[in-house]
């Protein structure tokens, strides 16, 4: 499984770059075919091409899993792939590509894979635009659905999700001097201050809503009057409910300058992934690890998303994190417990069969 691991980590495969996305699909579908006794099928993609398996006879369980990164090209020469002990380091390795690694050589130890389906995509770090309706179309097909995001802490499985979208706010203003008629200009900065300030307030602690500026991109020189400011808000919700007042709430903003305007753009990209999704694969797992001798499983709720909450809010029972186990994702210092592998590995070959055997 290292060695596989280390074979992906070494192909750099950042989000939208199609070159570099077709040398990883090529490496990660020869590995399925090594692993697996069975060629899996190269899907084509504006956004990269996707990679699926396919074990065969009725369909009965989705393995969801991708292999872009967040990491631009040249990170790899900067952090090349290291294991040192049990901890193993490289752009990318835990989310996800380790944990890819974890189900191939957790359905390659079954000796009957039929009903299995292994597609892996290629733009979940950008929103999975061009793949959520083949993910979804697969999970329908199949009923049940594992992720391999990366664990939480303690290698925890991930039972609940919220809702993610973000938002970007255009202020357009009008430029002018700034030391000879600032006053002839219409100060996109100041309006998107007050509009900051507002945005805010919008969360919801409580409730588990967040509502975050986080990036903004304002002004062209230190004598002219900015007249255009773009912010980036993050949005995350548990429930529903929240989606819409917030989302009402950012369409509903109003200029405090007259002569200033503003546009809304993006939007609530993933559903939340509620508890109910699990309702029964948790405690599967649970019972499959008990059996097996592994580790007790923990569940909890994250804040962050993934494409189980699109197959979840399709009403397709769904479990995340069933990836590897180690810290730092989306970070420089991203690592894998390489230790725990072999037993993540066996804990999806268990769940797979145990879900061959429930839905026949």
């Amino acid at each position: 499984m290292i060695g596989d691991v280390g074979r992906l980590v070494e192909i750099e495969s950042p989000s939208l770059d199609i070159v570099a996305l077709s040398q990883s699909a090529r490496e990660l579908a020869s590995i399925m075919e090594q692993r697996l006794g069975s060629p899996a099928t190269i899907v084509d993609c504006v956004a990269g091409p996707h990679v699926h398996w396919v074990g065969g006879g009725t369909p009965k369980v989705l393995i969801v899993g991708h292999h872009d990164t967040v990491f631009p090209k040249g990170a790899l020469a900067a952090r090349p792939f290291t294991v040192e002990g049990d901890k193993a380091t490289g752009p990318g390795i835990f989310d996800m590509k380790a944990g890819i690694v974890q189900a191939i050589h957790g359905v390659a130890a079954l000796a009957d894979r039929s009903g299995v389906e292994i597609l892996i995509t290629s733009d979940e770090e950008v929103g999975s635009v061009h793949s959520r309706d083949l993910i979804v179309e697969r999970a329908k097909a199949c009923g049940a659905v594992l992720v391999l995001e990366p664990s939480a802490d303690g290698g925890a499985l991930k039972t609940a999700r919220k809702g993610t979208g973000t938002f970007e706010l255009h202020v357009l203003g009008r430029a002018s001097h700034a030391g000879l008629e600032p006053e002839k200009g219409v100060n996109a900065l100041v309006e998107a201050s007050a509009q900051i300030l507002r945005i805010n307030t919008f969360g919801n602690a409580d409730l588990g809503t967040t509502v975050t500026p986080t990036v903004a991109v304002v002004g062209t020189a230190d004598n002219v009057v900015p007249a255009l400011a773009k912010i980036s808000i993050d949005v995350r919700v548990v429930e529903a409910v929240e989606r819409e007042r917030v989302d009402a709430l950012m369409n509903s903003l109003k200029v405090e300058n007259p002569e200033a305007r503003l546009e809304i753009k993006g939007g609530f990209n993933r559903p939340p992934m509620p508890p109910t999704a699990s309702t029964w694969l948790f405690p599967m797992a649970v019972e499959v690890a008990r059996e097996m001798g592994l580790p007790e499983l923990q569940g909890v709720a994250v804040g962050g998303g993934s494409d189980g909450n699109f197959t979840a809010a399709a009403g397709v029972a769904t479990l995340d994190g069933l990836g590897a186990v180690g810290g730092g994702a989306h970070a420089d210092h991203e690592w894998v417990d390489v230790s725990l592998m072999p037993s993540r590995a066996l804990l999806i070959a268990g769940l797979v069969s145990r879900l061959q055997q429930n839905r026949q």
